[in-house]
């Protein structure tokens, strides 16, 4: 009983000296404060505190880790655990030795482990100080594989979701895996309202995945990225080439993509990969050439291929090999007859001017159908007598 009403004594004293110190709008929240906690409104009181923590005056020096180490420590157990780790989301940013940031962490990870979200948070958490602090490529890594693991299994987007796609797409952008950044960037944005993000920070995600999309091995659906309202961020800014760079790809135009080198050539990171980006567009315009074909006429000759792809007739028959071993297109190739039979091509997000093509091959193949029906009106007597 002494040790408790030691502590009552202390955190009192806490309180008293904070509202006698402090200005008098903040001196009537320090006095709240108490007045919950004497009350034992704990769900009130971490409401409280959560927009508390976020006042200016309080955000100040170490003030927060004095809240935290007086105050909030000596309740902790009766916070929702996710709610407690949002309030040492902003505490820790306050520490200014990482190491010790990191600690902190550990040490409130385990009092949350009945929340899978909240220990995935304190994880997130560590990670982030990992990569942006003590650049430790290695721990960061460790970390976003234990988080993905129990995030896939995950019903729905949790609040951890968003953090966790922050930090993974930065890790992989810092080691230059292009297509990891790009399908981790994209979610980060799918989980989080874009609007809420600064005009400098939108066109910096626009960028970062512009180049991405075009440098990701194995990333030919172009189509989620310009579908996207953040990539209207950059055209105001002298990187407005991108997008246009972006549809050329997508619609595998290889003539705008020969026009353009002159603007992606003095990227330095897209002039290095002049090969590739020409062996991407042309598979490209391979899926292409394939999906604007109708169903029943998707015989394409080595001679139609190397027109639109600008590419040597000797070299066809690799690029469709390519093609089939990504599983970007199925069909069967005559060697002697210099032709590839499409049976499908893989699906993607279409742009407006393929949903225009997609929409009148379906008016084409209605008029067949009612061709069809038309003839079997006209013949089923016939039919029906044979």
């Amino acid at each position: 009983m002494a040790a408790t009403a030691v502590q009552i004594s202390n955190i009192s004293d806490y309180l008293s000296k904070k509202q006698l110190e402090s200005p008098k709008e903040l001196s009537s929240e320090w006095a709240e404060l108490e007045e919950l906690h004497n009350k034992k409104l704990w769900h009130q009181l971490t409401l409280k505190i959560l927009v508390f923590i976020k006042c200016p005056e309080i955000q100040k020096g170490d003030n927060l880790i004095q809240l935290y180490n007086h105050f909030i420590q000596t309740f902790e157990n009766k916070i929702n655990p996710l709610s407690l780790v949002e309030i040492v989301a902003v505490v820790v940013e306050h520490y200014k030795d990482p190491k010790e940031a990191i600690t902190f962490l550990e040490k409130t990870e385990p009092k949350v482990k009945v929340n899978p979200d909240a220990q995935n948070l304190c994880k997130v958490l560590a990670g982030q100080i990992h990569l942006e602090k003590l650049n430790d490529l290695d721990a960061t890594k460790k970390i976003i594989e234990e988080v993905e693991t129990t995030l896939d299994n995950a019903d729905g987007v949790t609040a951890v979701h968003g953090r966790f796609y922050l930090l993974a797409s930065q890790y992989y952008r810092i080691q230059g895996d292009h297509a990891q950044y790009y399908r981790t960037a994209l979610r980060y944005l799918g989980c989080i309202d874009v609007e809420t993000l600064t005009d400098e920070v939108k066109v910096q995600h626009a960028f970062f995945l512009g180049l991405a999309a075009l440098l990701g091995e194995g990333v030919y659906n172009l189509g989620e990225l310009l579908a996207h309202p953040v990539l209207e961020s950059l055209k105001a800014t002298e990187n407005a080439w991108i997008i246009e760079l972006l549809y050329a790809f997508n619609s595998g135009n290889i003539d705008k993509f020969e026009k353009m080198k002159i603007q992606w050539g003095a990227i330095a990171d897209l002039a290095a990969q002049e090969l590739f980006l020409r062996q991407k567009i042309s598979l490209l315009c391979l899926m292409e050439m394939t999906f604007k074909r109708p169903s029943h006429n998707r015989q394409l000759t080595f001679a139609e291929i190397a027109k639109e792809t600008k590419l040597p007739i000797n070299e066809i028959e690799l690029l469709i090999m390519k093609a089939l071993s990504q599983g970007l297109v199925k069909g069967a190739i005559d060697q002697v007859a210099n032709t590839v039979n499409m049976t499908w091509v893989q699906p993607r997000v279409l742009d407006r001017t393929q949903i225009s093509s997609m929409v009148e091959r379906l008016n084409e193949w209605c008029t067949h159908v009612g061709t069809m029906e038309n003839l079997l009106e006209e013949k089923a007597s016939e039919i029906l007598t044979l």
